[in-house]
């Protein structure tokens, strides 16, 4: 295939799949397991999954790798598994996938903190993302998505990372942003104009956000994009947020109520459109539906 800033160049609009720890869940994943670990024990699950995003039309697959970082893994007792982790889930989506869709290596935050927040030293983190990002690299990904970053920090070394290991890999770097009375700005405090220049300066070709918040909310986080972003934009939209209903989970926004505000994200010259939290194959249906009747 082609590199993933080819169609973005021509102005194409991508499609992202949607949540992967709601479909992991459903077949069988405990709370406190590791959904990495799956990669491994299980890895025909996730061409299972794969295959569900493939029929529903999407350009994009992510791997189950999100929290596949040795500082992330450590917590689970497999740090020392990282690239053979990194790797299984990539081999475990190529031949579903094949050339239907880029394989999007996913990159999450490593659940520590960089000093002098937290205790944990720069470099440490950073070798870690060299180490996972290296194994997605070398099994074939496609691209890195970093993704769901509170932390501009992190985020950086994460995306340094990435172009320091390869200097033609597509990189796509996303933050979780939440409203305050003075905007929308990162738990640790960074705003959308500070996410996208620090974001495009350690070497992401497309920024944006994901999680945290329902459609309606990433409508006016992208118009915020769209003042201040150089690069292409990514939105991932929740189903909303989660509510206990009868000891379920609920996610409220539906496929229909989230595709009415695609149009509205394309005008602000989002390219890429995808979900995360919440959302499943009939959400990412109809977001490619809007997608081709904005077309």
């Amino acid at each position: 295939m082609s590199s993933l800033l080819d169609p973005l160049r021509s102005g194409a609009i991508l499609v992202g799949d949607g949540a992967w720890g709601t479909q992991l869940m459903a077949r069988g994943l405990e709370p406190g397991e590791s959904p990495e670990a799956i990669n491994l024990s299980d890895p025909g699950v996730l061409g299972e999954i794969a295959k569900l995003y493939l029929d529903a039309g999407v350009d994009l697959i992510t791997t189950n790798t999100f929290g596949a970082s040795p500082l992330s893994l450590e917590r689970y007792g497999l740090a020392e598994r990282t690239e053979e982790i990194n790797r299984a889930a990539v081999a475990a989506l190529k031949p579903v996938v094949m050339d239907r869709a880029y394989i999007s290596g996913s990159v999450g935050p490593s659940g520590a903190m960089v000093k002098p927040y937290g205790d944990t030293e720069p470099e440490t983190m950073a070798d870690g993302f060299r180490r996972q990002i290296g194994a997605l690299v070398d099994a074939g990904a496609d691209l890195i998505c970093v993704e769901t970053m509170i932390d501009l920090t992190e985020a950086r070394l994460a995306v340094e990372a990435a172009r320091a290991y390869s200097a033609d890999i597509p990189i796509i770097a996303t933050m979780t942003f939440d409203a305050t009375p003075r905007g929308y700005f990162t738990m640790m405090g960074s705003s959308v104009e500070q996410a996208c220049a620090g974001l495009v300066e350690a070497g992401a070709d497309v920024v944006g956000s994901n999680c945290g918040n329902g459609v309606e909310k990433m409508v006016e986080i992208a118009r915020e994009f769209a003042r201040h972003a150089t690069v292409p934009i990514a939105i991932q939209s929740n189903a909303g947020l989660p509510e206990h209903k009868g000891g379920v989970l609920i996610w409220p926004e539906t496929p229909d109520f989230m595709a009415e505000r695609v149009g509205e994200l394309i005008d602000l010259g989002v390219k890429i459109i995808g979900g995360c939290c919440g959302t499943g194959p009939d959400h990412i249906r109809a977001i490619r539906s809007a997608v081709d009747a904005h077309r």
